[in-house]
């Protein structure tokens, strides 16, 4: 599950964001006419691979029917036409299809959201899962039994009491007006411990660009796909009596699945019809624990990958003014994410990768270093930052824990410094990364939600960073005892490049 946010994510400065803003909001449409498109000859046709593209235009009827028609003469197929934020996802088999597009009045950008053929019908973990035992669960089972109304599992979530949050459930344990939705690889909304704070009227699945709510679309594809399940759990499993519980276990959770059934990766295409479907059915908080593949860094003067950022940060953007806050997680490659160069050897990552070096000032990781978008660093047992965990100053917007295996071991039953939570069929595993992180801070800004339910997104994330806790940078970070500094930590107490303004504080939240 390479393509989760085990990923390497990225995040931006902010004059950076708002320049990506301005870059977006107004590209150019170019001045020529539209020319004829080539017509493929069947055995062109045969032969030629399929792709999926993403067209970005005004938004406005007339021009998006204008394009629409442009498209088919171009020999593309849509699959849907988002006319409200200007973006129609088409597939192709004409290899020309994106540079004619291009030069069509009012397009704006377009491009092929993947490099490799589309096949008959990015998260960020660290590590595998290793799955709860008989013997484990008794052993917890036995150990939560001596603090009264505790979760059967929960004497080895340190991860809640690290930020409160089991005082916090005590208080406020969140509203159902608030939804946080699970944009990741589905959700096993029958295990005992989602189940009663599942939404699936605003669940769907988004594979290939448009929405499917048919019941159960929303669910992995196998139990392989266990990412999305696992992350659900840490921001609403429910306090019923059985497993484990979630920081804001009284919102509501639902599942909106981006990934490719064939290769599990997320394309643009589906995870713009996700941030569309979670705007458009009321979602307050989505989570986005991946990066957008098949680049892990969209470089804008590459035009495909241009119109990856555009569509993606339409959608996004769309949401963020109906009422919804994204976060996303830093990624885990111990990054300097503040830093002038990033070597990127990892994209494409649906074909063959080219190494390249990139500059984070031009080149952007989707949804990351979007607008708006919240960017979560991950911290461990002793509210140290985890060792694989990026970071960087003006970067990091909070920290939350996502769990350290290797230099921060809990006094717990169990002394295993990752993350315990759901797994499809009713199972529970620990998991550690960024991907684990960032659910723990939409679950905090669940909470803060349902207080505030009048917040726009902005004073959410406002209200988030000023009620965390930032322990500063630490004197020395030099977690293997090597000598040398494994990370250097830039900034001062309120804000730096570990912690950007500090760890979440559920019971803040609450009080």
């Amino acid at each position: 599950m390479a393509h989760l946010r085990s990923r390497r994510r990225l995040a931006l400065a902010v004059p950076v964001v708002l320049s990506l803003t301005a870059s977006l909001g107004f590209l150019p449409a170019a001045a020529s006419a539209a020319p004829a498109a080539p017509t493929a000859t069947a055995e062109q046709a045969a032969d030629a691979p399929v792709l999926s593209y993403v067209v970005n235009t005004k938004a406005d009827h007339r021009t998006v029917a204008k394009v629409k028609r442009a498209i088919a003469a171009a020999d593309g197929e849509i699959v849907i036409a988002y006319e409200k934020i200007g973006v129609i996802v088409v597939r192709s088999a004409n290899g020309d299809f994106a540079e004619t597009l291009r030069k069509v009045p009012g397009v704006q950008s377009a491009g092929a959201t993947r490099t490799a053929p589309l096949a008959p019908a990015g998260t960020t973990d660290a590590g595998s899962a290793e799955y709860l035992t008989a013997a484990d669960a008794a052993k917890l089972k036995a150990a939560s039994a001596k603090t009264p109304g505790s979760e059967p599992l929960e004497a080895d979530q340190w991860d809640l009491r690290a930020i409160g949050a089991d005082k916090a459930a005590k208080i406020n344990p969140g509203s159902r007006n608030v939804t946080v939705a699970v944009i990741d690889t589905g959700v096993d909304d029958t295990h005992p411990d989602l189940a009663p704070n599942f939404s699936k009227s605003q669940s769907a699945n988004c594979f290939g660009g448009a929405p499917d709510t048919t019941p159960g679309s929303w669910r992995p594809y196998t139990a392989g796909d266990y990412h999305g399940t696992h992350v659900a759990g840490e921001i609403a499993a429910a306090r019923n009596g059985v497993g484990v519980a979630g920081v804001a276990p009284g919102v509501k959770v639902s599942a909106i699945n981006v990934t490719d059934p064939d290769n599990g990766l997320f394309y643009a295409e589906a995870v713009v019809c996700a941030f569309v479907f979670a705007a458009d059915h009321g979602v307050e908080i989505t989570n986005n624990s991946y990066y957008v593949d098949p680049w892990m860094y969209n470089c804008m003067d590459d035009p495909d990958q241009r119109a990856i950022v555009d569509a993606v940060n339409r959608a996004q953007l769309y949401a963020q003014r109906k009422g919804t806050l994204h976060f996303a997680s830093a990624g885990n490659s111990n990054h300097d994410l503040a830093s002038d160069a990033i070597d990127d050897a990892s994209s494409p990552n649906d074909t063959t990768p080219v190494p390249r070096t990139i500059d984070p000032s031009e080149c952007f990781d989707a949804p990351t270093q979007l607008p708006g978008v919240v960017t979560i660093s991950a911290t461990g047992s002793e509210n140290l930052k985890s060792y694989y965990s990026s970071y960087g100053n003006r970067v990091i917007d909070v920290a939350a824990p996502g769990g350290d295996s290797r230099y921060q071991l809990p006094d717990t039953p169990s002394q295993d410094g990752r993350i315990l939570s759901t797994m499809p069929n009713g199972e529970y595993a620990w998991l550690q990364g960024t991907s684990m992180a960032s659910p723990h801070a939409a679950g905090v800004a669940a909470l803060l939600k349902s207080k505030h339910p009048w917040l726009p997104p902005a004073a959410l994330q406002a209200l988030l960073k000023a009620q965390a806790n930032n322990p500063g940078c630490p004197a020395s970070y030099d977690q293997d005892g090597d000598g040398t500094q494994d990370a250097t930590c830039e900034g001062g107490r309120q804000v730096n490049g570990f912690y950007g303004h500090g760890i979440v504080d559920a019971l803040r939240a609450v009080r």
